[in-house]
């Protein structure tokens, strides 16, 4: 999950790949983790868009794009979901506060 986060989630694969039933391995995965393998995937897509757009300069549209989002306005609800601000008033503010500005 972590090395092909930006292709969709099939559980019924996963759960083969490890030998469990796709509710048994969402169980094991939610216990391990403390989330669903939809919700971890999420955060993977969306700290590695954060990274990008940090680090490469990406406008976000862009950086959705090449993390799996398809749509640039999900990318960015959820984006604000988990950060709390749009990607681009994120960036922005993650810069000032790394003397980056």
């Amino acid at each position: 999950m972590n090395r092909n986060y930006s292709q969709p989630l099939v559980i019924e694969e996963l759960a083969a790949q490890v030998s469990m039933s796709p509710t048994t391995f969402h169980k094991q995965f939610k216990r391990v983790t403390a989330m669903s393998p939809l919700q971890y995937q999420k955060t993977i897509r969306l700290q590695t868009a954060r990274r990008l757009l940090l680090t490469e300069g990406l406008d976000a549209a862009t950086a959705g794009f090449r993390v799996g989002y398809e749509s640039p306005s999900q990318f960015s609800r959820e984006c604000a979901r988990l950060f709390g601000r749009p990607p681009m008033s994120d960036i922005q503010q993650l810069r000032d506060s790394l003397g980056r500005g």
